[in-house]
This record gives structure tokens, sequence and C-alpha cells, in this order.
């Protein structure tokens, strides 16, 4: 692909999730397809005619077992946050269609205990998870998301 033709790719929706233990710890996941020592926060695209709010809600259980009844929104990011993958990755990705994601954030309290976290879900994506300090998070993440957890970070900071 050319960079013009990378250009003309639209960014694909999504959601993702900074979710706080009560020490404002953050909720981090090994993916499972990286092999790197990379972590990240959930998140995962919004089904066709699916508000943010109720994506964010279904990718959090569905990769990390925590239901809607254990957390709460305290926040969402103002504007939607792009980022572009790796050239490489584009083609093994949504089979080529998106140059990267847009994304919705949303902050929510967790209301639950370790117990309640369960990432060997139908369809896992995480192989290990862990609570990281934010100043943490940026050092933990792939990094072509490096700018977008920043910008997280920034959005969210007066909640922790």
């Amino acid at each position: 692909m050319t960079p013009l033709d990378l250009e003309k790719l639209p960014y694909r929706e999504n959601v993702g999730i900074m979710l706080l233990n009560d020490q404002n710890m953050v909720f981090v996941g090994q993916r499972l397809d990286n092999h790197q020592d990379a972590w990240q926060m959930p998140q995962g695209g919004i089904d066709l005619g699916e508000h943010a709010e109720d994506a964010a809600f279904r990718e959090l259980e569905e990769e990390t077992g925590v239901v809607k009844s254990l957390a709460q929104i305290e926040a969402v990011s103002k504007d939607w946050i792009t980022y572009d993958l790796p050239v490489e990755l584009i083609p093994k990705l949504w089979k080529g269609r998106y140059r990267g994601q847009k994304q919705k954030w949303f902050l929510m309290r967790f209301g639950g205990s370790d117990k309640h976290i369960n990432i060997t879900t139908s369809h896992p994506e995480f192989a290990a998870w862990k609570w990281v300090a934010v100043s943490e998070l940026e050092a933990n993440i792939v990094k072509f998301k490096k700018d977008v957890y920043r910008q997280v970070v920034k959005e969210f900071k007066s909640h922790f």
C-alpha cells in the first residue's frame, strides 16, 4: 500500500475502557496474540447500530468478566481519539479495511474485587492481567498506542 492508499482508509470505531479500582490502579491485560511484554486497557469495536456506552460495557464483560453492575462510568472522553496502526499490521487486521481506530474512552470505577475478574471468557483476549499505577501505563503499552494513553490520562486526570 502506498501512503496515499493508507490515507484513504477510514478509522474503525472503537471504545476504550480505563477501569480503576478503589486504589486508583488501572486494569491492564496482556494480549494473547502479542508475544511482546505489552499490556493494554480493555478496548473493542462498536457493532453496527450500537451506542458507544453499550459497547464499552459489552467489551468490558467480554474481556474481563466484569459485569455492568460492578462498574460505574465516571467520565467519557470529549472527543474521539485516533491512532494509526503500523503499516505492516494493516493488512493483517480487519482485512486491511482500516488504517487504525478512533476511540471513545470511558473511565469506569470498579466496584468489585479481584475475584470478579475472569479473563478466561468465551473468547479470551488476554493471557494475563494486573493492576498498574496510572504513571506506569505508558511504559507498558505498545509504541503506536502511547500517544492515545497520554491523551486518556490527561483527560481523566482529575478523577484519580
